[in-house]
């Protein structure tokens, strides 16, 4: 089953934190098991942004929690943030793309 995670953050370093993100990508490439992750702002609350990531399955997620690099990069990006960010786990229940 399909397993998403939504990290609701507000920082007002976003250039430092896509940058962030991009380390991330590189660095964990050959051994991440991402499938998707959009980074999204909030229209209404500027600072307020929203990192929607799409694994194949709530285990896959672990695995990629697991990593030293993801450890390291969660660190990071809590020294970016305003204050601590807020988790939602997600099991794909129902799915469909027009």
């Amino acid at each position: 089953m399909a397993f998403i995670q939504v990290i609701e953050f507000s920082t007002q370093k976003p250039d430092e934190v896509r940058a962030l993100i991009d380390e991330i990508r590189t660095t964990t490439a050959d051994r991440g098991t991402v499938v998707r992750a959009d980074v999204c702002t909030d229209r209404d609350q500027p600072g307020r942004f929203v990192n929607i990531v799409q694994f194949e399955s709530y285990e896959t997620a672990m695995e990629n929690s697991d990593l030293p690099e993801t450890q390291d990069f969660a660190r990071r990006m809590a020294e970016l943030c305003d204050g601590p960010p807020r988790f939602l786990n997600l099991d794909v229940v129902d799915s469909f793309e027009q």
